[in-house]
C-alpha cells in the first residue's frame, strides 16, 4: 500500500473517534495541508478532516473547529472562516444549516489555521458543500483571497518535501512562484519526482483538485 494512503487511513481511525454518529464517512472530506516551520526544511503534512451534520438548526450553518476536544467558534479561526465564507457565497443552491466541523491530526506542531492553508480550507467546505471529493495525491498551498484569488505563500519547498513524503506527486502553488529568488520549484519536483503547477484561483485549484466545476 503506498504510504499516503496508509497514512490516510491511520488519519481516518483516528479522527472518526471524534466524529458523531450523524458523520458518515461518506459525507468527510479529507484535505491535504502543507505547512513550513523554522526549525527545519522538512515540512509539515496534516489532514484536515471536515464533516457537515446537515441539520436545521442551527440555521444560518455554522463552523466549528474541534481541537484536543476542544470545540472552537468562528470568533478563534481566522483564515478558516474567511475560507468558510467564501464557500457559503459559492453555493448558493445549497441549504446551508447545520454545523460544520473540522479537525486535523498533525505529525508535528503546526498552525493549521495560518493563512497560507486558507485557499486549501476554501477547496475543501465548496467540495464538502457539493458532495464532490477530493482527489488522492494532489495538495494545494496558498492564501484565499477575498476575490477568489490565491496569494503567494512562504516556505514552499518545505511544504512540497512534506507533500512528497506523503506520496503525494501534484503540488499546486501560487502564480509566479515557480521560479523565485530563493528557489526553483520545478527542478525541485524533478528532483522529488512531483508535478508543480501554478494556479491562479480558487476555481482552477478546485478543478484541478476535484476533476469538477464549481
Amino acid at each position: 500500500m503506498p504510504r499516503h494512503l496508509a497514512v490516510t487511513c491511520t488519519l481516518i481511525i483516528i479522527l472518526l473517534c471524534g466524529i458523531p454518529a450523524s458523520g458518515s464517512a461518506d459525507s468527510i472530506v479529507e484535505l491535504p495541508v502543507l505547512a513550513a516551520i523554522r526549525q527545519n526544511n522538512l515540512g509539515v503534512f496534516e489532514i484536515l478532516m471536515m464533516w457537515w451534520d446537515k441539520k436545521p438548526e442551527p440555521n444560518p450553518v455554522q463552523l466549528q473547529w474541534i481541537l484536543a476536544g476542544v470545540r472552537l467558534g468562528n470568533a478563534h479561526l481566522g483564515a478558516m472562516t474567511q475560507a468558510f465564507a467564501y464557500a457559503v457565497e459559492r453555493t448558493p443552491s445549497v441549504q446551508h444549516s447545520g454545523t460544520v466541523s473540522v479537525q486535523g491530526v498533525a505529525y508535528q506542531p503546526a498552525n493549521s489555521d495560518g493563512p497560507s492553508a486558507g485557499a486549501a480550507m476554501a477547496v475543501g467546505f465548496i467540495a464538502m458543500f457539493k458532495g464532490d471529493r477530493i482527489q488522492r495525491g494532489i495538495a494545494l498551498t496558498g492564501t484565499f483571497e477575498p476575490n477568489g484569488q490565491i496569494g503567494p505563500v512562504g516556505g514552499i519547498p518545505d511544504k512540497i518535501r512534506a507533500a512528497a513524503r506523503e506520496g503525494y506527486r501534484t503540488i499546486l502553488v501560487p502564480r509566479g512562484q515557480i521560479h523565485d529568488a530563493r528557489w526553483n520549484l520545478i527542478e525541485l519536483g524533478f528532483q522529488l519526482n512531483v508535478t508543480v503547477k501554478e494556479v491562479d484561483t480558487i476555481d482552477e485549484a478546485y478543478q484541478l483538485m476535484t476533476g469538477q466545476k464549481i
